[in-house]
């Protein structure tokens, strides 16, 4: 058993927790939001440029974001589902916040910045970053500079996100995540890890899109409805969630270097603040219209990582079904639709 840990736990894991510990302490004690998320992010940028191997936590950090799809499924009660149609108003909007983007981001990496074709598209798409390193590599795209690219710009989204709420509406972002642990009975302590794994996993089976936290969702939603849990998973979970999910968005920066740096991140920041810029307007749309709150507008229409978003929205205390299913429409539309544009592009 402890062969198995050590062979597992190997030197660029063990690299990738130091620096991740690190940068979470750092971020602590310096008060920034969100540190166990961000904190990790940070350490592991450093890690890299220092030319440090990292890897992430494989199965490990997968089954850690099951706990985020837990999350929401037990925030899914029939008051909130009572009030999923009012969420088709907006959810029209993302179709063409989605072809903005490509019309956008496309010329720019493929003109200025004077990528190839797939490489171009595929970091102009504002899907997971997981989705589209494989359908940019199967394109034949540089996939390094597309890890680069989207892992910018996730994390510079998720970095404005806190500061913006923070800043504008004075939300706490260092109140725990959820309820101590203490809090939760047992039943509940029980019923959350298994319906993270078998939802998950069930997911799998049918290849659901985002299987880790879509079928945790699903199934956890089931049980919640059901009334058998009552709680979102407790603070002390979600924290080592932040924690893994974070780290496993830092890592996509190993073996940088400086003239990656130079192009591919600066890349990413031109193509993260214009594409902030694009967020931006859908969300004084979305809040001119009076569909949602200032909150649940952000937190649907800002282009970062599914799991990161999610989690700043289990703890800011938004709508998570609005946020959610925006987010997924977005990612199901970019996912569905890449493969077929790709081919028809100049």
């Amino acid at each position: 058993m402890n062969f198995v840990l050590i062979k597992w736990l190997n030197r660029k894991r063990r690299i990738a927790l130091i620096a991740a510990f690190v940068g979470s302490v750092a971020f602590l004690l310096l008060g920034i939001p969100l540190p166990l998320l961000l904190g990790p992010m940070a350490g592991c940028l450093i890690a890299a440029l220092c030319r440090k191997p990292m890897e992430d936590m494989g199965v490990f950090s997968v089954f850690m974001r099951t706990f985020l799809g837990v999350a929401i499924g037990s925030s899914i009660t029939p008051e909130l589902l009572h009030e999923f149609p009012r969420y088709l108003k907006s959810i029209f909007f993302i179709p063409i916040f989605v072809l903005i983007t490509g019309l956008v981001g496309y010329p720019l990496f493929r003109r200025v910045f004077n990528y190839d074709k797939a490489t171009a598209y595929y970091a102009s798409m504002p899907g997971g970053l997981s989705d589209m390193l494989i359908f940019g590599q199967e394109a034949g795209g540089n996939t390094r500079a597309l890890s680069l690219i989207h892992a910018t710009r996730v994390m510079g989204i998720i970095w404005v996100a806190p500061t913006l709420m923070s800043m504008v509406w004075q939300i706490d972002l260092h109140k725990p995540p959820g309820v101590p642990i203490y809090s939760v009975t047992g039943l509940e302590l029980l019923l959350m890890p298994i319906c993270g794994l078998l939802g998950w996993k069930i997911a799998e089976r049918f290849r659901l899109f985002g299987a880790s936290i879509l079928g945790p969702m699903i199934l956890t939603a089931i049980v919640s409805l059901s009334g058998l849990i009552h709680n979102r998973p407790p603070a002390e979970i979600l924290w080592c969630a932040q924690f893994f999910i974070g780290l496993s968005v830092g890592v996509h920066y190993t073996g940088i270097t400086l003239a990656e740096v130079r192009r591919d991140i600066f890349a990413g920041v031109v193509y993260s603040l214009i594409l902030a810029t694009i967020s931006g307007c859908f969300i004084i749309m979305i809040i001119k219209l009076g569909i949602t709150s200032e909150l649940n507008a952000l937190l649907a229409f800002l282009a970062g990582g599914q799991a990161e978003m999610m989690m700043i929205a289990v703890i800011t205390g938004a709508d998570l079904t609005y946020v959610l299913t925006h987010h997924l429409t977005r990612l199901i539309l970019v996912v569905l639709g890449a493969p077929i544009v790709h081919r028809f592009l100049p």
